[in-house]
């Protein structure tokens, strides 16, 4: 080491010498400077709608940590006590253990109703975080190859987060939660040969059993997050790993992405983020009451209960069991099969892992095995687009269902009109959302087609020497037309025999579905078409400003936007034009 070496060394401060030391005893082991050489470098693009992933990461953050506190004051426990803390409308009343330390948060602990409200509604951003992020995934093909298992985890820590939500919903022990975990005990129970017994299982006995707090507890604050802490490393590490998907336009291709490094531009960015997720949870939290269980007081079997509602994104499941038809059930092997139970189970069931397999399903029926980094605008992929609107309503009815009651009564309706106009809903209400969303996706198609080869309408109207007027349409600029024109070329699959000369039923199977979602499909716009129109549309604004081909417009000729005065009076015959 040269001597001036030795003295840059010497003068540094004592605490940046150690950690120097520090992190060179630690490279020198791990080398791990090349790992955060590798990951800071990695190019991430810049869009608003990638963000809704992040929102989804920060406030599970704020669930770990606003959890954490909460541990160290609630008691797992079913244990009978009775409360005798600060809310006095409460006080004397028996009550398990657990909601006594519910109360004893809300009331008697510095600051923890305000965390409890925080550990609440972070829980439901998180859900809801997951959710939308999906459906930016879903309706712009981002799941497609490479990226099909990243869906498939992605769909799994929706259903984890769910569990972990309906968990944490459960543990108080008051009268919403038992209500919640009897629903729960009669679908176990409703099921065949093994639901009696899965239910002592779960339960320790005949509901409400001797410890499901105690056994919810555990699930909540230890086996749960543990599985939703590796998915969401595995989900990063394979984002990393096969590239973050982009919208179109120039220099972005497959292989090309455009945007900022990780460190330093998105970590600042990130850091900032997770602030601003923070700070409108604590606002909300702070505002909004969420789940006061002091006045539904402990779950008790006898009070019924009116209005009573399940967070949100547990309603679908609610909903389903309100509109399963009634007297349905049969008497089959010794057994008691009820179908208002297993009906909504299997539908749900159904449902759920046709969302999981998706990326799958449309692989095999489009044949498409090429890797996609680009994200497809949805109006260009209407059919993809036209099954999430209508798997999107199918869960909606689902979820107004599970707020039937309180429909009824608000609107003055009567119950059996309700639950009659949802399953009618149910029924049809996806199939009308196909076809409408297909519609207006083509549509939008036909509009991008037209602006392309055409130009915006600029709302200038121009009078030409021979008398007639025309609108000057304003040129699409490149990045624009990048957008407009960025459609992929898909044909139906062609039907083939195998080498026995027949074509399988599964072939056959597999084309018609092919030609149902590439049907009504625009031709995408060619090159020479695309330079045509860029070549028209700079002639005729020459044409219109008097320029090169030698038609300058006279002095009498107008050239103005709608309304205006300029170059003249309106005159009495003359056309009036609005722009929209």
């Amino acid at each position: 080491m040269s001597t001036a070496t030795v003295n840059e060394e010497t003068q540094k401060p004592l605490g940046g010498r150690f950690v120097g030391a520090a992190a060179n005893y630690i490279d020198e082991r791990t080398s791990v400077s090349g790992l955060v050489k590798a990951v800071g470098r990695k190019v991430f693009p810049d869009h608003w709608s990638f963000m809704l992933g992040e929102i989804a990461l920060w406030s599970f953050v704020v669930v770990l940590l606003s959890g954490t506190f909460l541990t160290f004051f609630f008691q797992a426990s079913m244990v009978e006590t009775h409360y005798y803390g600060a809310y006095a409308p409460m006080r004397g009343i028996a009550m398990s253990a657990a909601m006594e330390s519910t109360l004893h948060i809300s009331f008697d602990l510095r600051g923890g109703l305000l965390v409890r409200q925080i550990h609440h509604w972070s829980a439901l951003v998180f859900v809801a975080g997951i959710g939308v992020h999906m459906l930016r995934v879903f309706f712009t093909g981002s799941f497609r190859k490479p990226r099909e298992l990243n869906w498939v985890i992605g769909f799994l820590l929706f259903i984890l987060a769910m569990a972990e939500g309906f968990t944490g919903y459960s543990l108080p022990d008051d009268l919403l939660s038992g209500n919640g975990l009897r629903i729960i005990d009669g679908m176990i129970k409703g099921i065949p040969v093994i639901g009696v017994w899965t239910s002592f299982l779960l339960f320790g006995g005949e509901f409400p059993g001797t410890d499901i707090v105690g056994r919810l507890y555990t699930l909540h604050i230890l086996i749960l997050p543990l599985m939703v802490i590796g998915l969401i490393a595995l989900h990063m590490v394979l984002l990393i790993v096969n590239k973050h998907t982009q919208f179109a336009g120039p220099g972005r291709t497959n292989g090309n992405v455009v945007g900022y490094p990780m460190m330093p531009v998105y970590m600042a960015k990130m850091g900032g983020f997770f602030f601003i997720v923070f700070g409108a949870i604590v606002l909300i939290a702070s505002l909004v009451q969420i789940n006061p269980v002091w006045n539904y007081g402990p779950y008790d079997p006898s009070p019924v209960s009116a209005g009573t509602q399940p967070d949100w994104y547990i309603g679908f499941a609610d909903g389903a069991l309100r509109l399963a038809p009634p007297n349905l059930d049969f008497y089959f092997l010794g057994y008691t099969w009820s179908m208002g139970i297993l009906l909504p189970m299997a539908v749900l069931g159904i449902f759920i892992v046709l969302v999981a397999i998706y990326p799958f399903i449309e692989a095999w029926v489009t044949g498409d095995k090429r890797e996609h980094h680009i994200a497809q605008r949805p109006r260009n992929a209407a059919t993809r687009t036209a099954i999430g609107s209508a798997g999107v309503v199918f869960y909606a009815v689902l979820w107004a269902a599970a707020s039937s009651d309180l429909i009824a009564t608000h609107f003055m309706l009567t119950m059996e009109g309700v639950i009659h106009s949802l399953q009618a809903l149910l029924i049809f209400g996806p199939i009308v959302a196909y076809f409408v969303t297909k519609r207006v996706c083509l549509a939008l198609q036909k509009k991008d087609r037209e602006i392309a080869l055409h130009g915006y309408e600029s709302g200038r109207i121009v009078r030409m020497p021979g008398g007639e007027y025309r609108e000057v349409h304003r040129p699409v600029d490149e990045y624009e037309r990048w957008k407009l024109v960025d459609v992929e070329t898909y044909a139906p699959l062609v039907v083939r025999p195998n080498a026995q000369g027949k074509i399988p039923l599964g072939e056959r199977l597999r084309a018609s579905m092919s030609r149902w979602f590439f049907e009504d499909r625009l031709a995408p716009l060619t090159q020479t078409e695309l330079d045509a129109a860029v070549a028209h549309q700079h002639h005729a604004l020459a044409e219109y400003d008097g320029g090169h081909d030698g038609h300058a417009l006279e002095s009498g000729d107008d050239v103005r936007s709608p309304g205006s005065t300029q170059g003249g009076r309106r005159t009495q015959d003359e056309p009036r034009m609005d722009t929209e």
